[in-house]
């Protein structure tokens, strides 16, 4: 995926908080960058995520990068590749936090697609 980051407006010409996570959760930002990105300083940005989630910014993103891999895993993808690929940058860790996640490990998943 490229490093483009896809912006999306809503009426107060700030970007929509979770069309904006959605189109670039797997870009390597910080939370501070997520914020100046959306048009906000990173404490509005925590304030108005409070609005449109009941996880943190933080937790979210990593949902949804853990459920983007298990989507990945499903379909016979590698799982370094997934790892990567939704924007983790250690598969031991990204290993461990699935794991705690959905109860299987990658390589678990990834063999349910071929039973």
């Amino acid at each position: 995926m490229s490093n483009e980051i896809h912006r999306t407006r809503s009426h107060s010409h700030k970007t929509d908080l979770l069309e904006f996570m959605n189109a670039n959760f797997r870009s390597d930002m910080s939370m501070t960058e997520f914020a100046k990105a959306s048009g906000r300083s990173l404490s509005t940005f925590k304030r108005d995520f409070k609005k449109v989630s009941e996880l943190s910014p933080e937790r979210w993103l990593t949902d949804r990068r853990l459920r983007a891999a298990y989507d990945m895993l499903k379909r016979g993808h590698r799982v370094s590749d997934c790892c990567f690929d939704v924007g983790f940058k250690n598969v031991s860790h990204f290993s461990a936090i699935f794991k705690k996640k959905f109860g299987l490990t990658p390589g678990q998943v990834r063999k349910l697609r071929e039973e």
